[in-house]
């Protein structure tokens, strides 16, 4: 039986990291792996988890199973990060999930679930493993534009061209902030566009929101999400703590759905629940507690929201720098969105045969179509990475 099996592709982010580590160069560059990383290259254990963990383990009594959806009391955190005020909790079903691939996995299972037939709408490009996931489910699949290559933002007018054409039931698959790979966000007027066009087409909105707080701040980058949310009768959610709490390894993250109303709600959630049966019994717990201390301390809640803020900014800095410096080198302003971008990620520019001579000439790692992960430069990397750009002619 074992013979028949096929031999799958290998991810290419997990491709870059094996050649990055067997590169003897001292000098080199990671700009590919998308995880956050301080000035010194380590991605840190944030102070409130660490003080989360000491008050854990001193009050901790059991390693027992948590309920099959998941802590109550981390659910309700979550929602609330999220969701806030926006949508009344008793229409929002809710299963903690192993990271936010896992939520994604279990959002589209529901899906399928409920509407075989449905088409999922992704923007071109995404991240890769969203198409990975839908193809391996034996999902329907569809692209709308995103990214003008050219002006390095976002193609608003051909989104919505593209999404005129979903049908009623059909899901559109939305970047909550911070858009991987590109960097480039919607505004929130452009939300509102986008509110309105799914309740005239009866599309239903399914947003991945994995990094909250790395973009405008926790509450601005989810004000898109928050929109939609009061608006729609019916929308799917979800969101990972790996970046904003740094939980990597952990896995916390959550599905959440907001359903029509408190009694379709309850069928919801007991479907989650099933999943989650389903797929691995009992969620992951030691994380999930870690974000829940926190959310419902005031003294680490405020002391995390401060370590988040000194995140973002930091990379916000990171950005001006780099935009700065190749706009000093090239004599143009054409780097410019480089600032206007947020998360850790932006589209560079540069062809699949610069990324290779990137890597090769000066030890400069990113993704093939030219994602640069922002968290991987310091104050001293960006000048290097900025004379390499142009060397390459980007």
């Amino acid at each position: 039986m074992l013979e028949n099996l096929c031999q799958q592709p290998a991810d290419k982010i997990l491709q870059l990291m094996k050649m990055f580590r067997d590169d003897p160069r001292a000098d080199k560059i990671d700009l590919g792996v998308g995880v956050y990383k301080n000035a010194e290259g380590v991605t840190p254990v944030m102070r409130a988890v660490k003080a989360a963990e000491r008050q854990l383990w001193k009050a901790e009594t059991t390693k027992s199973y948590t309920a099959l959806a998941g802590d109550p009391a981390y659910l309700d955190a979550m929602r609330n990060l999220v969701l806030a005020d926006s949508v009344a909790a008793g229409r929002v079903a809710a299963a903690a999930t192993p990271g936010g691939t896992g939520a994604i996995h279990m959002v589209l299972e529901t899906v399928g679930m409920a509407n075989p037939e449905a088409t999922i709408w992704l923007s071109d490009p995404t991240w890769p493993n969203h198409p990975s996931i839908i193809n391996h489910l034996g999902m329907k699949m569809q692209t709308y534009r995103y990214f003008d290559s050219e002006a390095r933002g976002v193609d608003f007018a051909g989104m919505i061209a593209d999404l005129e054409g979903i049908k009623a039931g059909d899901v559109v698959l939305l970047h909550g902030c911070c858009h991987n790979p590109t960097g480039a966000n919607l505004t929130l007027p452009e939300w509102q566009e986008i509110a309105d066009l799914l309740q005239k087409r009866g599309g239903i909105p399914f947003i991945d929101i994995a990094y909250q707080g790395f973009g405008d701040g926790l509450d601005q980058d989810a004000a898109g999400v928050r929109l939609l949310a009061g608006q729609m009768p019916e929308m799917l959610i979800a969101a990972s703590c790996s970046k904003n709490f740094g939980v990597y390894r952990e896995r916390a993250g959550v599905a959440l759905a907001i359903a029509p109303s408190e009694a379709i709600r309850g069928v919801v959630g007991g479907n989650l629940a099933h999943l989650n049966r389903q797929n691995f019994s009992f969620p992951p717990d030691h994380g999930a507690r870690l974000v829940t201390m926190i959310l419902n301390d005031s003294v680490l809640c405020a002391d995390w929201q401060a370590e988040l803020e000194e995140v973002r900014l930091g990379m916000l800095a990171i950005r001006e720098q780099l935009s700065a410096e190749l706009q000093r080198l090239s004599g143009s302003d054409r780097f410019g969105f480089i600032a206007t971008h947020r998360g850790m990620f932006s589209r560079i520019g540069a062809t699949p045969e610069q990324v290779v001579t990137l890597r090769e000439k000066h030890g400069i790692y990113m993704v093939g179509d030219s994602r640069l992960n922002i968290a991987g430069l310091n104050e001293t990397t960006v000048p290097i990475l900025a004379r390499a750009l142009i060397d390459v002619g980007v």
